[in-house]
């Protein structure tokens, strides 16, 4: 086998790993180029998301040319430009050179930036069978054509990407199908359940109202316990509706949203991921809220505007960890998941939220550890197993 075509059997076995080892689009296309232009030498990629329509999203780049940089990246993420107009008539159907970058062309001809030698790109459209989801563009300095083999290499890895695209959409559409037949099979439990209660404490009180109307001390009061219970059924009967709804938001995966939620609580968080795997869904929900409520905790408690958030995922368990410098909980010492909801919480005022991201941790056989020392901050870390059992949650399997 010829060395050009070994290599390119490398990029292309990276490229597809790549794909494989990530759920998430944005970071996955960014780490796609990334790994392109480490195995190829070129200096410039980037990728546009489009449908039929003239309408784009600038999805992803790498080392693009400083007057591409400038003011947020403006350039890329407006106006037109000779390959998408290409793309959106149907003329892009293969790998092909470009005569000129019209961005490129513009920012030389009003002086916006250094162009670091790019005039030409080649463009490649992503798909996957007979859709389309925008193009590949890939560049260098001085390099006005690129060769036959160059444009096949770049041909197969958009249609890794389309794949993988087509795979992530897919895979999204199913989660809306689900969480829908999900929330309609919860609001018939409502109306089953809950609903019938609500009904029955009703006519409880209209009769116990006119009981007390009537004189009738005694059954009156009879009534108002029948109220009571039915109230504390309908309690426990909504708390665990609402434990079973999947929870909104995790569509752009477990870090990225919870960095979203910290920062619309006015957080600035840091975060980091180790190990890239699909995590089972009733783990990513009960990581999500547990870092909803610690997040909650740092902004109401901490005094401090920052967080780091890390998830690790091993083998066997996935571990959630966020970490504060703010002020801290008045015991210095750690605290373990045996002390979270009797000590730690008290301390702060936060003792019911610590007991329930506790209970949803060791309802999947996992466990919650708290780390804590004033004005150092504290720390939680959330370890939950990715194959837990039946058994694992204290029932019969």
């Amino acid at each position: 086998m010829t060395e050009p075509r070994m290599q390119e059997l490398v990029i292309l076995k990276t490229i597809a790993e790549t794909l494989n080892q990530s759920n998430e689009l944005a970071p996955m296309l960014g780490t796609v180029l990334e790994k392109l232009l480490e195995l190829t030498g070129f200096s410039a990629a980037w990728i546009f998301l489009s449908g039929d329509g003239p309408e784009y999203v600038f999805a992803a780049d790498r080392q693009l040319p400083p007057a591409l940089e400038q003011a947020g990246k403006e350039p890329m993420k407006c106006g037109g430009c000779w390959c998408l107009e290409r793309y959106w008539d149907g003329r892009l159907k293969n790998a092909v050179n470009i005569l000129s970058c019209k961005r490129l062309e513009t920012a030389r001809k009003q002086g916006t930036g250094d162009t670091r030698g790019i005039t030409h790109h080649a463009t490649v459209p992503l798909r996957s069978g007979s859709r389309r989801f925008g193009v590949l563009n890939v560049a260098a300095p001085g390099k006005e054509r690129f060769g036959d083999e160059e444009l096949a290499l770049f041909q197969a890895v958009a249609f890794q990407i389309g794949s993988a695209v087509e795979r992530m959409r897919l895979e999204q559409y199913h989660r809306e199908l689900a969480r829908l037949e999900e929330r309609n099979r919860l609001a018939r439990d409502l109306h089953d359940s809950v609903c019938q209660m609500l009904f029955s404490l009703s006519m409880t009180a209209r009769a116990a109202e006119s009981m007390i109307g009537g004189g009738q001390s005694e059954p009156a009061i009879a009534a108002v316990r029948d109220m009571q219970q039915l109230a504390q059924s309908s309690l426990k009967e909504m708390r665990a509706l609402i434990m079973q709804l999947r929870p909104a938001g995790l569509e752009d995966g477990l870090v990225s949203s919870l960095k979203r939620y910290g920062e619309k609580l006015g957080l600035k968080v840091q975060a980091d991921v180790r190990g890239v795997r699909e995590l089972p869904r009733p783990v990513e929900e009960a990581l999500w809220r547990i870092g909803q409520e610690a997040l909650n905790n740092i902004v109401k408690h901490a005094g401090t505007k920052e967080a780091v958030i890390s998830l690790e995922q091993r083998d066997a368990e996935a571990v959630l960890r966020i970490h504060d410098r703010g002020s801290g909980m008045k015991r210095t010492a750690a605290i373990s998941e045996e002390q979270a909801d009797e000590e730690a919480g008290t301390a702060a005022g936060t003792s019911f939220g610590l007991i329930t991201m506790k209970e949803r941790a060791e309802s999947l056989g996992g466990r919650l550890s708290i780390a804590t020392e004033p004005e150092k901050g504290t720390s939680i870390a959330a370890a939950i197993p990715l194959f837990y059992t039946h058994a694992d949650r204290g029932e019969n399997s």
